[in-house]
């Protein structure tokens, strides 16, 4: 097992300097980094915490977003616009469980910088 959490401390590490590169982000990793939520999201199931599988890709969504610079950077904030986006698009495509989307940065200490709502206009991030 701890080779495996190893594996996938590797991949978010790779993943989070090819979106600090790239400028922004592919919704195909939220989706990924989001399937260990998958549970929660479809049946409501085990309740994400600290410390989880889900909530850690919370956590790597939120260092993910980080990485596109902020006020004063000259990069913009690229990365936490395309993460706002992807969540924004999940919610709506899984508007049944909207809600427990929404609530997995509060759950898991994530703070993303913005509500995972349907109604969040992703371009207004800062």
């Amino acid at each position: 097992m701890g080779a495996q959490k190893g594996m996938m401390i590797g991949a978010v590490v790779l993943l989070t300097w090819a979106a600090a590169v790239r400028g922004d982000v592919d919704c195909t990793t939220v989706t990924g980094l989001l399937s260990a939520c998958t549970g929660f999201i479809t049946q409501g199931s085990p309740t994400p915490v600290p410390g989880s599988p889900c909530c850690d890709a919370m956590i790597n969504l939120d260092l993910i977003a980080e990485a596109g610079g902020g006020i004063g950077t000259g990069t913009g904030n690229t990365n936490r616009q395309s993460v706002c986006r992807c969540l924004v698009g999940l919610v709506i495509t899984f508007n049944p469980n909207a809600t427990a989307i929404a609530s997995l940065p509060l759950l898991c200490g994530a703070n993303l910088g913005f509500s995972v709502d349907p109604n969040t206009n992703c371009a207004f991030i800062h």
